[in-house]
């Protein structure tokens, strides 16, 4: 009895040691994952959601089933992030093209197999100027050094001026084949299916649970596309701009919470967005608010608007593509904004920030003396005009010139002309 009891507590404690993976090995599911089409905020949405689900169902491995010609490199990005930090076993199968964005992606698995003619490669950048092949070189290198590829078959698929000796000459992007791929290490194997691959990795049998992309993830995708952000960015920025200037009127403020939500929800989905960046705006958005309902001196609004732009360019990936599409989206903000700005009230926070009033001859301002009252009198030359002098006009003495003539002082002058603070004058006998 009493070695039966130890037996029991060997067992149990070696079933305790072996943990969760244990039984995800005997019986967890394969987590598959269909990527079709552009590379964009709704196929990174997907992968997010699945990988996710992957840890909670203790799956055994993630095969993630690709056909791509490319994409957003900022959505790839994300969607190799995920990859490459799962805890189980990740597998692409691509089924007949990883180009671009998708080479990057299909290199981040830990095993890769391809299709009869199948490729991969071909990810040289668009614009394809110095700084975006060098970022995008160096993403294709590191990835491939960590699951231990060689890193300069991924830069010559980005940069066209390395070439791979026998598989492409310098100045010709590099594009593998099924076969080759299998030949430098890039692949696996060549499989027709997902029962081969699944055969070959020892897997077979076992349960799949598949994903495709469902409302949330099409709405991602569509809130991903650049014209559709720059939009809604424009929306915000104007938004905030409306209501400083009319500090509460309420269609401002409606209008940017619903592209703030749109534009946080798609890029919360695609995994691009934090609760770092969402905190860093509400943050600015309560510190706008109190600028224009108490007297902050603009300390409380410049910081506020400095928290939402590092939110928004946090969000956007932290680029200079991020940038770019922060100003033109401002330009577009603005432009509307003069447009109608004349047909909003006026804030508190406005009045401080521009200058409403000017000083008008009709409220009493003038810039200098009006002088047209000499207009035609006469006086006495005081000095010598040669041409400029001082005259007196019934007791007052101005600074007048002559018309080009001298005139000795003590002669009877008349003004003839007045422009501005010039007064001319001509001697009286020389009119007569």
């Amino acid at each position: 009895m009493r070695r039966f009891v130890l037996i029991l507590a060997l067992i149990l404690a070696v079933a305790l040691a072996a943990g969760p993976a244990a039984y995800a090995d005997a019986g967890g599911p394969v987590i598959v994952i269909n990527i079709k089409g552009e590379i964009d905020g709704g196929q990174a949405a997907l992968v997010h959601k699945a990988m996710n689900e992957a840890k909670t169902r203790n799956a055994r491995a993630v095969l993630v089933e690709i056909d791509t010609f490319g994409g957003l490199v900022d959505a790839a990005t994300v969607i190799r992030d995920k990859i490459s930090e799962a805890p189980v076993e990740t597998i692409c199968h691509i089924k007949n093209r990883a180009w671009s964005a998708g080479a990057l992606i299909a290199i981040a698995h830990k095993k890769i197999a391809i299709a009869p003619g199948g490729s991969i490669g071909a990810a040289e950048p668009i614009p394809a100027t110095e700084k975006t092949i060098a970022a995008l070189k160096a993403e294709f290198a590191a990835t491939a050094n960590k699951l231990g590829r060689d890193p300069r078959v991924a830069e010559a698929m980005v940069d066209k001026t390395l070439g791979l000796p026998g598989y492409a000459e310098p100045g010709k992007i590099l594009a593998l084949t099924d076969y080759q791929a299998v030949k430098v290490g890039y692949a696996d194997l060549v499989a027709a299916d997902r029962a081969d691959v699944l055969a070959h990795f020892g897997l077979a049998g076992a349960p799949v649970v598949e994903y495709h992309q469902g409302w949330a993830e099409k709405l991602a995708s569509w809130l991903s596309n650049p014209v559709v952000k720059s939009a809604l960015l424009s929306l915000i920025f104007l938004a905030i701009l409306t209501e400083i200037k009319t500090a509460g009127l309420g269609l401002g403020a409606l209008v940017g919470l619903g592209a703030v939500l749109l534009f946080f929800a798609s890029q919360w989905l695609s995994g691009l967005a934090d609760w770092v960046t969402i905190a860093l705006f509400i943050a600015g958005a309560v510190m706008i608010v109190i600028e224009i309902y108490t007297p902050g001196m603009g300390i409380f609004g410049l910081g506020g608007i400095l928290c939402i732009l590092a939110s928004f360019f946090l969000t956007l990936g932290g680029d200079l593509a991020a940038l770019n599409l922060m100003a033109i989206s401002l330009v577009i903000a603005i432009g509307v904004f003069l447009l109608i700005v004349k047909r909003l009230p006026s804030s508190r926070l406005w009045a401080r920030l521009v200058l409403k009033d000017s000083e008008t001859t009709t409220a009493g301002f003038v810039s200098s003396d009006d002088y047209q009252v000499y207009l035609g009198r006469t006086g006495v030359a005081l000095t010598l005009l040669r041409p400029a002098g001082v005259v007196d006009i019934a007791g007052t003495h101005l600074d007048v010139v002559s018309e080009g003539q001298y005139i000795l002082a003590g002669t009877k002058v008349k003004v003839v002309s007045v422009s501005g603070n010039r007064i001319v004058v001509r001697p009286v006998e020389s009119q007569e």
